[in-house]
């Protein structure tokens, strides 16, 4: 009996405590707040679901729908989590969990027990209700967009959040704040997530009182235009700050004074700092990650940053950084494997001025990832510890002067997907040595230097490389054997010989370039579609194939000019009509009619077919090369007029008509209509009649060649209001022609004076601008990517001649052309002078 007793307690104690938490759960679930109950379902009636989203939402338990949670006493909705559940930038975000641009209903602001409130990347769009403020229990508060149009135009109702600990509203449009929004923070809130929110204005100077908390702040990719304000820099509990891509004024020495002693991040990228980097950085050691990149900040780097254990990414990149990288770094003792920044993963500090050796301590960065050292002044071997950096994927030490060899120890690194030393001095031999486990190498940069290769010719590569470039120096024929993976093949400017294999095999899409070469032949055609084409100057024969449309429907840039091509140019050359914007068929000894199928190549911005034997006239239907910039038929045999519907060819910068067989008038329309066109030459035609005066209306105009026509009648004394040749300006631009992923296209020009020629050979940086379709633009004088090799001027005069013999106003240029980087950006100089004389008759 007592045996039952006592075990009938413990049943009656058990099942007390079942039925316990049987009703606190039935409380939980089943009292959920009537007000609440409704207002969220009069919610879900309201909008658009296609994706199911609130398919949980079902019955009278708002508490067990997902994205709600619930007091577990009142029964009050605590908690709303309707964020998008894909990425932000995933390709599922943009069309999932979004609610169609609908307004943030109302009734939020009304439910008074709200902690948390997460809308963010829902697709909710118009005005912020300012009922929000209402939420005086609010601790959480996200209402960050991405896809939809969500503006705010006063920030005022925050002051009523009194609660609130963390704000998200990026990419919210706050445009119409002014300079006061920072007044209405709170003293509770320990972040502030402003990005991308269009705040414009300065950040106020004065201290506010409710900023000392301040944990995360993140006001990047605003356009804020001020001095960055010292109270803001005195925060001592900052974790994060990320100030990015603004337009802020500040000095190292204000930010790094050593108020921030929590810091990990910092991300001041793209703004206005300069001064110094002081020791005091070392002070930061919870620092993980480092970004000024793209700012003015000069000097050198203080070997304090030795203590900085945990860093794990350090970016100077675009700076004005001038001295040598330290010998030795202090304080590594600090850290626990007692070697130099132990967890760093990124040092990238391209584009400045370092110089100096590379120091050894760079190949004791066991955890390095990116190394990224390019464009500075690094001289000196590269050390062979780099070797050791097993973990490596990106080595870029381009652009500097490093002389030596590439160290055979790099041939260890089997992680490493990219290795750029190209635009140095190095010299001497590459052997299969350097890439005995470079497995997962993908782009392989070795231009530029002065290599051999040393490798038998049926060596088979370990590695697939994507991107090919080789260029100025000799290689064996072996590559071709692994062309098939390539979608960048640069291998120009070599001396490589004999056929091209036909077809060509090489990755879809590809960018082919094997310019400047010894190849003959016919023309290759590639196995699969291609983007750019590039066999210039070469010894190429035959004809140019007729299914070339076929093969590369989709090509963006084709150059075959200085070959010795023969035949016609084929009529299918004109079915290219997606994407084409350069034709370079010139130096070749094509023959026949132009094909007027080229009109169906509507994005055409070169069009060079000079020094050929064509003949025939230019197609009228040329006229619909709306985008056209430079045409070149000179030196051919051309007849006829210049067709009328030229005039509608308004973006022309250059054309040159010289030394065919064109006559009759000079037409009127030329003077009209055409604000860009910087050369006309009409030399040794058979134009006649009088000089039209309104060419004086061509105000960019630089070079103007009428020589050896029939002209007759008085040169009109209005061309010497042609303001672009008659003062003295400088001029420093790209010539956007076209321009294709840095490469480029020559603008040739053949200039007579006194029947002696000059030849005028401008390069033109082909690069496309998405915004306005080209043109030209003007550039800072201070290009961070120029490096200066070559400077070499050229002056030349042009004289304009008559049937008279008669020689009028000289033109003097001077031509500087720097180095190209890598990547082929060629950034042209041009500084044009205008020497007026006396006009004399012979």
């Amino acid at each position: 009996m007592e045996r039952l007793s006592v075990f009938g307690l413990l049943l009656a104690i058990l099942s007390a405590i079942t039925s316990k938490y049987a009703s606190y759960g039935d409380t939980k679930f089943s009292n959920c707040s009537k007000n609440d109950l409704e207002a969220l379902i009069n919610f879900q009636n309201g909008l658009e679901d296609p994706e199911n989203r609130l398919s949980s939402w079902k019955g009278s338990n708002c508490c067990q729908w997902r994205g709600i949670d619930c007091d577990n006493s009142t029964g009050a909705v605590v908690s709303i989590d309707l964020r998008n559940p894909f990425p932000v930038n995933s390709d599922s975000s943009s069309s999932l969990n979004t609610f169609n641009d609908i307004p943030i209903p109302e009734f939020l602001g009304s439910m008074e027990n709200l902690h948390y409130l997460n809308l963010s990347t829902s697709g909710f769009s118009g005005a912020v209700p300012s009922n929000l403020g209402n939420l005086s229990r609010l601790q959480y508060l996200d209402l960050s967009t991405k896809f939809s149009s969500l503006s705010c135009d006063s920030l005022e109702w925050v002051t009523g959040l009194v609660s609130l600990k963390h704000l998200a509203m990026n990419y919210v449009d706050l445009s119409l704040l002014g300079s006061d929004w920072i007044s209405v923070l709170n003293m509770n809130l320990t972040e502030l997530h402003l990005s991308s929110c269009l705040l414009t204005g300065s950040i106020p100077s004065t201290k506010p009182v409710n900023s000392i908390s301040f944990t995360v702040v993140d006001l990047s990719t605003n356009p804020l235009n001020s001095e960055l304000p010292d109270w803001l820099v005195n925060i001592s509990t900052l974790v994060h700050f990320d100030l990015k891509n603004n337009n802020l004024t500040a000095s190292c020495s204000q930010l790094f004074r050593g108020s921030w002693k929590m810091i990990c991040y910092i991300n001041l990228t793209s703004n206005k700092l300069h001064g110094k980097l002081p020791s005091s950085i070392g002070n930061m050691t919870f620092l993980t990650d480092f970004d000024l990149s793209m700012n003015n900040v000069g000097g050198g780097i203080p070997s304090s940053i030795g203590k900085l254990c945990n860093l794990k990414e350090f970016d100077l990149i675009g700076n004005n950084l001038t001295d040598s990288l330290p010998d030795f770094l202090e304080g590594t003792d600090n850290c626990v494997s007692n070697s130099p920044l132990p967890n760093l993963m990124y040092l990238r500090l391209s584009n400045n001025h370092l110089q100096g050796k590379l120091p050894d301590w760079l190949g004791q960065l066991g955890n390095l990832v990116e190394l990224v050292l390019s464009y500075n002044q690094f001289q000196g071997p590269i050390p062979a510890s780099l070797g050791n950096l097993q973990n490596l994927t990106i080595m870029s030490l381009e652009g500097n002067e490093l002389n030596g060899t590439l160290p055979e120890s790099f041939g260890n690194l089997s992680e490493l997907s990219t290795l750029d030393v190209s635009v140095n001095h190095l010299t001497g031999f590459i052997s299969k040595g350097h890439f005995s486990r470079l497995s997962k190498l993908k782009f392989l940069h070795l231009s530029s230097n002065s290599f051999g290769l040393n490798v038998s010719s049926n060596w088979i590569p370990t590695f697939q490389v994507q991107n090919l470039d080789m260029r100025s120096y000799s290689i064996p024929n072996w590559f071709w054997d692994i062309s098939g993976n390539l979608s960048l093949l640069n291998v120009s400017f070599n001396q490589l010989q004999g056929q091209v294999p036909n077809p060509l095999l090489v990755a879809p899409f590809a960018d082919v370039d094997l310019s400047s070469n010894l190849l003959e032949g016919p023309i290759p055609l590639p196995n699969v579609e291609i983007e750019l084409f590039d066999l210039s100057n070469n010894h190429c024969s035959g004809s140019i194939p007729q299914n070339i449309s076929e093969s590369m429907p989709n090509l963006i840039f084709l150059s075959l000019s200085g070959n010795q091509l023969t035949g016609e140019i084929p009529a299918s050359i004109g079915e290219m009509l997606l994407l084409l914007q350069v034709i370079d068929l010139s130096r070749n000894n094509i023959s026949g009619n132009i094909p007027s199928s080229i009109w169906n190549c509507s994005f055409l911005k070169v069009l060079d077919l000079a020094y050929n034997n064509l003949s025939g006239e230019i197609p009228a239907s040329w006229g619909q090369l709306r985008q056209l910039q430079s045409l070149h038929l000179n030196d051919n045999k051309l007849t006829g007029n210049i067709p009328l519907s030229f005039q509608n060819l308004s973006t022309l910068a250059t054309l040159d008509l010289g030394n065919n067989r064109f006559s009759g008038d000079i037409p009127l329309w030329i003077g009209d209509g055409f604000a860009d066109l910087r050369i006309l030459k009409l030399r040794s035609n058979g134009f006649s009649g009088e000089i039209p005066p309104n060419l004086s209306d061509l105000s960019s105009l630089q070079v103007l060649d009428l020589a050896e026509n029939n002209l007759t009648g008085r040169i009109p004394g209005s061309l010497g209001d042609l303001q672009a040749m008659a003062r003295e300006q400088i001029i420093i631009q790209y010539l956007l022609y076209g321009k294709y992923r840095g490469l480029y296209y020559e603008e040739n020009l053949i200039i007579t004076t006194k029947n002696q020629l000059q030849p005028f050979t401008k390069t033109l940086s082909l690069c496309q601008d998405d915004s306005d379709g080209g043109g030209s633009v003007d550039q800072d004088n201070n290009n961070g990517n120029e490096q200066e090799v070559i400077d070499n001027w050229f002056f030349m005069s042009i004289g304009l001649g008559f049937a008279a013999g008669i020689l009028f106003p000289m033109l003097m240029f001077a031509i500087r052309k720097p180095w190209s980087n890598a990547y082929f950006n060629f950034l042209d100089r041009i500084v044009d002078k205008w020497l007026w004389v006396k006009n004399k008759r012979s």
